[in-house]
């Protein structure tokens, strides 16, 4: 049973951070440009934006962001992975303008922590 003081964005946050590991963490600062601190926080911002935490990630208005809360919770398999493809570009211009970091490099980012984020939803289904 989850404490009542338990932030579950940031538990989801975490549980995607301990997915990466260490070395795809350095992996997403170096091709960020910056150090490891700098790729958590861009890997927070993308799991808060993944998670509808719209009032968190600045939103372009040419850009919506729906959000994996909308789907109805963590769900698991294609489904899934299809609705997070979905919102890989509005996610990567999300995070890019949140950031004022490259697109490009968002992008590849963004591609390194989706199957993180879909493994952590997966293994939270699974305790359940």
């Amino acid at each position: 049973m989850q404490e009542l003081d338990e932030n579950p964005l940031v538990s989801l946050q975490d549980d995607v951070l301990d997915e990466l590991g260490d070395e795809a963490v350095g992996d997403i600062a170096r091709l960020l440009g910056t150090d490891e601190t700098g790729a958590r926080q861009v890997i927070c911002t993308t799991v808060a934006a993944l998670s509808g935490e719209a009032e968190t990630v600045a939103t372009p208005h040419d850009a919506p962001l729906t959000g994996v809360a909308t789907v109805g919770g963590p769900a698991t398999g294609g489904l899934m992975a299809g609705l997070l493809a979905a919102e890989a570009g509005p996610l990567t211009t999300a995070v890019a303008a949140r950031t004022g970091l490259p697109r490009p490099a968002v992008s590849r980012t963004v591609g390194a922590v989706v199957p993180a984020v879909l493994t952590a939803l997966n293994r939270r289904a699974a305790r359940r």
